[in-house]
């Protein structure tokens, strides 16, 4: 799905987290997937919710609930009324614990093999190009691929009793595509004591060495999540979109090309009709109406 400054993205599932547990509704109308086996989802307010939800195999990230996720993540995402999507887990005392191993095995095969990493990492892509803000709510473990999944959400909002491991070396398989993303957001250090040992972050510790954003206490989850999204839902969608995308693009550049870039975006993001709803409100001190599109303001030459 290509993604320019001139499309926006999205629909919505919601799921109520409260007091520790979480409660949804699925009704997904896709028949290509037996979605109830493996998510629930929903949507309210903006916001789109997708809860992992199968205990069986501790929402392990196996082919097709991958494709389901992935399904979710990009599903209607045009629709200016989607405004930040949540992915969360039933609750349990797990978020996820990576890749189902029982695919992994020689009867599978390499072919087989290539298409489970092929669509991980599809996935995880997803979420970076998605057009708004991708939040982890975890409560529980985030292992191997989980934790890939959490590394490479925008926003991760955890409970105190969460952890955060990539344990591959333990059963012979080094968790090489987990720690890109983990790589990506922790100091290097970290990352190697973490894919080396195998041994777990706590929360805490995963705040501090910037894989978490943002920790609350166990029954505090769904109103740190809400709190959240409700910022998030105040601004602009346009200039949210146009900044994450920038954010992911200007890290692969040196200085000199990253302020380049910036400051061609930043004329870009003046240019919008928003971006000039929002200088103006604030001059006459009053909320500023967003019209959430990419939509140039023609006073500016």
């Amino acid at each position: 799905m290509s993604r320019t400054c001139n499309l926006l993205t999205g629909r919505n599932y919601l799921s109520i987290f409260k007091a520790g547990k979480l409660f949804a509704r699925s009704y997904v109308t896709n028949t290509t997937f037996e979605s109830e086996k493996y998510i629930e989802s929903d949507d309210s307010n903006g916001v789109r919710t997708i809860t992992l939800s199968h205990d069986a195999s501790r929402n392990s990230l196996s082919l097709e609930m991958m494709k389901i996720l992935t399904w979710n993540l990009e599903r209607d995402d045009d629709k200016e009324s989607l405004r930040a999507i949540v992915i969360a887990a039933a609750p349990g005392k797990v978020f996820s614990a990576g890749h189902n191993l029982k695919e992994l095995t020689t009867a599978k095969g390499n072919k087989h093999h290539y298409e489970v990493f092929e669509t991980a990492a599809n996935l995880m892509k997803t979420i970076t190009n998605s057009p708004v803000p991708v939040i982890a709510a975890v409560d529980g473990l985030a292992a191997a691929a989980g934790c890939q999944l959490v590394s490479s959400c925008d926003i991760v909002i955890c409970t105190e009793r969460s952890s955060f491991s990539t344990p591959g070396a333990n059963f012979g398989i080094f968790c090489s595509t987990p720690g890109i993303p983990l790589v990506r957001n922790v100091p290097q250090k970290i990352a190697s004591y973490m894919l080396y040992t195998g041994l777990p972050l706590t929360a805490q510790e995963a705040l501090n060495a910037g894989l978490v954003s943002k920790v609350v206490p166990n029954d505090r989850l769904y109103e740190g999540v809400k709190e959240t999204t409700d910022t998030i839902k105040s601004k602009s969608r346009a200039v949210v979109q146009l900044g994450k995308k920038f954010l992911f693009e200007q890290q692969e550049l040196d200085l000199s090309s990253a302020y380049y870039y910036g400051t061609e975006i930043m004329l870009q993001n003046l240019e919008l009709k928003d971006a000039q709803e929002g200088i103006k409100s604030f001059v006459e001190k009053r909320k500023p109406v967003w019209k959430n599109k990419f939509e140039k303001d023609e006073g500016l030459e």
